[in-house]
């Protein structure tokens, strides 16, 4: 009797844990699936840029498990000067930064895709737009990072950074 009851006993401790280890691989796979876009949580809140022509604040929040969304906004006093509605979209294994900016491209979105990322930088490009062409976030700390949109315009390199703070 002994000997069946400790049988009984590893064979539902060996059955116990093989179906977790199951289980384990389908949650690693669901928490891979969603990593890319986890490496840009950094981003989410409220950033500003002040400078001498205005004020830049983006803000972005979490959507879902795979969808953060972002709007820009370029104040010159009390004018809005431009705006820009951003969907950063992980599918599947490909992380993409559509854009959408009033008065430009029918206000329909132009779609970027992550070409280089690690903890502290998000690198996104799309070689057929006009400009720009790569647009990367690179985190300096918390509480500040560095965007920069750069690529051709009018047959020139051009560049353009800003400084960005949190402010919520």
């Amino acid at each position: 009797m002994y000997k069946k009851i400790v049988f009984l006993l590893a064979l539902t401790t060996f059955i116990s844990c093989k179906k977790t280890d199951s289980g384990s691989d389908s949650d690693e796979s669901d928490k891979n699936e969603k990593d890319k876009i986890k490496t840009a949580h950094w981003l989410l809140g409220q950033w500003e840029a002040q400078s001498g022509g205005g004020t830049l604040t983006e803000t972005w929040k979490k959507a879902n498990d795979s969808t953060y969304n972002g709007q820009t906004y370029f104040m010159k006093g009390t004018d809005t000067i431009h705006t820009e509605k951003i969907l950063l979209q992980q599918v599947e294994d490909q992380l993409s930064y559509n854009t959408a900016i009033r008065g430009q491209n029918d206000d329909e979105p132009v779609p970027f895709t992550l070409t280089d990322r690690n903890a502290t930088q998000l690198v996104f490009e799309n070689i057929k737009h006009n400009y720009p062409q790569k647009i990367s976030y690179t985190r300096i700390s918390k509480d500040s990072m560095v965007t920069e949109i750069s690529g051709m315009q009018s047959g020139k390199l051009s560049s353009e950074k800003y400084i960005m703070l949190r402010t919520k």
